[in-house]
């Protein structure tokens, strides 16, 4: 063993002792730095312009669907996550403005991976996905989301709910 050998050894160990103090010394730091806190249910993070989450299924200012049952979501989602069940719109009761409405809508949201393609493929913007990101749930059938969990509220029942109310007072 030549002194050169020796003292390349000795560094070695030497910089094996140094690095748990190194360590120790940016947790340090880090313990030393402000902290930011959020006030989470109170205050939510702004999401980013093009972020997807949560799914919904709009409606027409009239309060009529926008969905008309054509499966073209279903048929673009690559996890295969989407049920459409089509059904045909009578004068009686009108859902959509078009021939078909889609009588049952369900989408796994376990199977889904949020890509996008169900709210790209659809012809009437019917489906979009928003920046709601909390989907916790506590069971695997609470995460199959039906057309009624799905719907946004009619702005017109709205209206009529208020104006009874007046009516009442």
């Amino acid at each position: 063993m030549t002194l050169s050998d020796f003292w390349s050894d000795v560094k070695q160990i030497a910089s094996e002792v140094v690095a748990p103090f190194r360590g120790m010394a940016t947790v340090g730091a880090k313990l030393a730095e402000r902290k930011t806190v959020v006030s989470y249910p109170e205050f939510r993070r702004p999401m980013g312009r093009r972020a997807r989450w949560r799914h919904v299924l709009n409606r027409y200012d009239n309060g009529m669907e926008k969905c008309i049952g054509c499966s073209l979501c279903a048929g673009a989602c690559p996890a295969n996550a989407i049920l459409v069940v089509a059904s045909e719109n009578c004068e009686g009761d009108r859902r959509s403005p078009g021939e078909r409405y889609a009588e049952r809508y369900e989408i796994n949201m376990l199977r889904c991976i949020y890509c996008g393609f169900c709210q790209e493929s659809c012809p009437t913007g019917a489906i979009e996905l928003k920046d709601v990101y909390e989907l916790a749930e506590d069971s695997r059938r609470k995460l199959i989301y039906t057309k009624e969990m799905l719907l946004v509220p009619d702005p017109n029942r709205e209206r009529v709910d208020e104006s009874m109310r007046e009516g009442l007072s």
